[in-house]
């Protein structure tokens, strides 16, 4: 693939994914939280939002697995089918890695905060 046809794909993906992620913005949070549903998901499963949205990536994964192996008979998926399988797995990505830095923050904030009161 030349580098041009790359780049275009690249970009497109990258436009495709930050409109979902802007129009899913309001129907998945909660008084401006971005992650409420995965807290929320954590709760009703007893598990950490991380593992919440891991359980919800899944699902995605295995729809990608499932066009890979179609791939073994000759079956490849429209570009639809692409922006909206490969968007949304890209999309849970960055959403776990928003998680995973607010629980770093949250935890760097804990320790200092015991630290103070062991002063």
């Amino acid at each position: 693939m030349k580098d041009k046809c790359f780049q275009k794909i690249f970009l497109d993906t990258i436009k495709k994914c930050k409109k979902t992620l802007i129009a899913k913005g309001g129907e998945y949070s909660r008084n401006g939280d971005r992650l409420w549903n995965f807290k929320r998901a954590a709760r009703f499963n007893n598990n950490t939002p991380i593992e919440a949205l891991w359980g919800m990536a899944l699902k995605h994964l295995v729809s990608i697995d499932d066009i890979i192996d179609k791939t073994k008979m000759n079956e490849f998926p429209s570009d639809e089918v692409l922006d909206e399988k490969i968007g949304d797995m890209i999309n849970y990505l960055i959403l776990a890695k928003a998680i995973l830095i607010e629980e770093r923050i949250q935890l760097e904030n804990t320790k200092k905060a015991m630290k103070k009161l062991g002063e």
